[in-house]
Order: C-alpha cells, then sequence, then structure tokens
C-alpha cells in the first residue's frame, strides 16, 4: 500500500523490510490490543483480517474500521499514553509485530518512509470519516452499499478484490457492530440488496451483480481511496 505513495529507493525498502520482521502466524479472535493498554506494540496485518473497536460499558462494541493485510494496527495510537481502542484478528492471520521505538527510529532514518506511513494513517483517517457519515447521515441501506463498495476497494489495491466481488469473512454481526445496527436490520439490508439485483453476501463471499447500480445507491466516490496522483519519486 506504500508503494502507491512512494517509490522506494533500495535503502528505504530494507528498512520497511526490517520494521516488519519477524512474523508470527495467530489465531481468529486473538486480541492484539486492548483499549487502554500503556507501551502497546505496533503491527502490519501482512494476511486476515482484523477490527479495530470501542467496546461500551454495557458490553456493545462499536467497529471503527476493518483491516486488510497490509494495514498498520494500532499505529494511530502508539505515541498516546494508552491505546485508545482495541483491536483483533477476525481470521487467522500473519501479523509483523514491533514495539514504538522501531517505528520512531525508522521515521528518523528514512523520513521518506516516514511521510509514506503518515500516507497511510491519512488514509485511514478519512476512512473512519466516511464511516462516521455512514452512521449519522446515510440511510442503513446507503450505508452498507457504502462500505461494502469501500472495502472491495481496499481490496483491489492489494490484489485481493475485482469489480465482481471479493471473498469476505465478515459476519452480520461485525458488519452491524460497523453499522450501529442489529444483526436482523443488516439481514434484511442485505436481502434488499440481493432482490435489487446490486450484491449478494453468500457464504465468505460478496458478489457484487450490479456495480454501477450499487456506487449509485451509495452515491460512492473513490476519491478518498485513490491517491495515484501524488506519488512522490526518488530524489
Amino acid at each position: 500500500q506504500l508503494g502507491r505513495f512512494i517509490n522506494f529507493r533500495e535503502d528505504e525498502l530494507k528498512g520497511l523490510q526490517r520494521l516488519v520482521e519477524p512474523r508470527r502466524k495467530v489465531e481468529a479472535h486473538t486480541q492484539l490490543t486492548f483499549e487502554g493498554q500503556g507501551r502497546q506494540d505496533c503491527y502490519v496485518l501482512l494476511e486476515g483480517w482484523a477490527a479495530c473497536y470501542k467496546l461500551l460499558p454495557d458490553g456493545k462494541r462499536q467497529i471503527i474500521n476493518f483491516s486488510i493485510p497490509g494495514d498498520f494496527l494500532g499505529l494511530r495510537s502508539f505515541l498516546l499514553r494508552t491505546a485508545d481502542h482495541s483491536v483483533v484478528t477476525l481470521t487467522q492471520a500473519l501479523v509483523s509485530q514491533f514495539e514504538q521505538q522501531r517505528v520512531l527510529e525508522t521515521l528518523e532514518d528514512l523520513p521518506r518512509l516516514g511521510a509514506a506511513i503518515l500516507w497511510a494513517l491519512s488514509r485511514e483517517e478519512a476512512i473512519v470519516v466516511q464511516h462516521l457519515v455512514n452512521i449519522g447521515r446515510r440511510t442503513a441501506i446507503e450505508g452498507l452499499a457504502h462500505l461494502l463498495l469501500e472495502i472491495g476497494q481496499r481490496l483491489r489495491v492489494v490484489g485481493l478484490g475485482e469489480d465482481g466481488g471479493y471473498a469476505c469473512p465478515l459476519t452480520q454481526e461485525a458488519l452491524a457492530d460497523a453499522m450501529g445496527l442489529t444483526p436482523i436490520h443488516v439481514n434484511r439490508i442485505l436481502r434488499q440488496l440481493r432482490e435489487r439485483g446490486l450484491a449478494s453476501l453468500t457464504g465468505r463471499r460478496l458478489v457484487i451483480h450490479d456495480l454501477a447500480g450499487l456506487r449509485e445507491l451509495a452515491d460512492f466516490n473513490i476519491a478518498y481511496l485513490d491517491h495515484d496522483g501524488i506519488k512522490h519519486k526518488p530524489e
């Protein structure tokens, strides 16, 4: 993903490779970061899916964002005294885990790589803003359509999605927690999308039957995800 922002020099590529080593496999539903945790580590998700979320006192969960391969985990709050959200894997995953100090050293030694990481954080912030709009102002069917299109676009960037759909391990409960809805309501919306001939979520795959129609329903504009035009050239 960082390659969409920067054409890496050899030293920058080696620095990034050092940052993401070593790697380890984790099972589904593994808690990587807890809200309130001090001195939390950072991660890069290399394989699998994860979710960043807040847990309310009554046990309700609000998913802030879904993470896919190539995403940083925990980087948004790594300079805070404690983590402001939790991170859990949704599937089996391969992650790279590193301490805060390694990030700071990398940013100091390779500032262009640091700028690329800042771009990744800015992009994540733009995604979270869209999720806020999904919950606050779009109708439930518009918001869910927008979320599904967004995930598809992000997966295409890393070669895991196409216009016709993508592998999707998200349960109706997870989608409900992201949209501020109940699983029953999400089930009803998915049925409406299917009956309109727009998309269907069957098993662990989202099939998009009418991409143009789905984009029109969600008023989906990929500008906040598409940054090819600002790629920096090596000096």
